[in-house]
């Protein structure tokens, strides 16, 4: 798990709806995600930001897990299911993007 590559995508995306739209692209995305014929992606969560003070106008999250950094950089530039989110995307009044990605040095928790 350590080696894997974790993304995190935040959207300023102020209305329900267009919300509600970047909803139906990540299902579209989690369904049609493929390289060489087979779904890559190894975990994917996405949906509204809970409103707090500390969002700094982030209103959508989504996070994505790889197996690796190539993985992610074939997302990124030539994934057909993520080009066709980006392409809805840029029409929902998005104000803000901003995208961070990491190989976790420190892993734990209650959960497996």
């Amino acid at each position: 798990m350590a080696d894997r590559v974790h993304r995190v995508t935040m959207f300023k995306l102020p209305s329900e709806e267009g919300q509600k739209k970047l909803i139906e692209q990540y299902q579209i995305l989690r369904e049609n995600n493929s390289k060489d014929g087979k779904p890559y992606i190894l975990s994917m969560a996405a949906g509204p930001a809970e409103p707090d003070q500390r969002s700094q106008g982030y209103t959508f999250v989504a996070k994505s897990e790889f197996a690796s950094l190539d993985d992610m950089k074939f997302y990124d530039a030539e994934c057909p299911a993520h080009q066709a989110l980006k392409k809805v995307a840029m029409t929902l009044g998005v104000e803000g993007i901003l995208t961070v990605y990491f190989k976790p040095q420190v892993t734990g928790g209650a959960a497996p």
